[in-house]
C-alpha cells in the first residue's frame, strides 16, 4: 500500500489550466493568451508588445545568454529549462524558468529589494541603537 502510494506521487504531471507542457508548446501567443488570467489575457489580445516579440525570436535562435531589463514579459512554454538573467534595478539576476512559473512576469521572480536582515534585537541592531546602552 505504502510503495502504491509513492508510485502515485511519483507520476504526477504538470498541467496548466488542464494542458500538459507538452500541448501549451503547441500552441500559439494567441491560444495561449486565453488560458492566462485576465490582466496578462488582455494584454495579449490588444497584441504582444514588440518587446516582447524580439524577446521571443532571440530565445528561439538559442542565444545561449539571454539578459533583459524588461520585468514585465510573460514567462511563456517555450521559456521553461531556459535560464533567463533579469535586471533588478542593481545587477541581472540569473532566473532558471520552470514549468511552475508560466502564466507569471519575470519581474515577479526577480526581487528588487532586499530583505533586511538585522543582527538582532537591542542594543547595537541599529544605527540609531548604538547610543542606548551607555550610561
Amino acid at each position: 500500500d505504502e510503495q502504491e502510494r509513492r508510485s502515485k506521487m511519483v507520476e504526477k504531471i504538470f498541467k496548466f489550466r488542464g494542458k500538459t507542457i507538452e500541448e501549451l508548446q503547441q500552441l500559439d501567443i494567441q491560444q495561449f493568451g486565453e488560458l492566462l488570467k485576465s490582466r496578462k489575457r488582455r494584454s495579449i489580445r490588444r497584441g504582444v508588445p514588440e518587446h516582447q516579440t524580439k524577446f521571443m525570436e532571440k530565445l528561439e535562435k538559442g542565444k545561449p545568454k539571454l539578459r533583459t531589463h524588461r520585468r514585465d514579459i510573460i514567462i511563456t512554454p517555450n521559456m521553461v529549462g531556459k535560464t533567463i538573467e533579469v535586471y533588478n534595478g542593481r545587477k541581472f539576476v540569473p532566473l532558471m524558468v520552470n514549468e511552475e512559473m508560466i502564466g507569471y512576469y519575470f519581474g515577479e521572480f526577480v526581487q528588487t529589494r532586499k530583505i533586511a536582515s538585522h543582527k538582532g534585537t537591542g542594543v547595537g541592531a541599529t544605527k540609531s541603537s548604538k547610543h542606548q546602552g551607555k550610561k
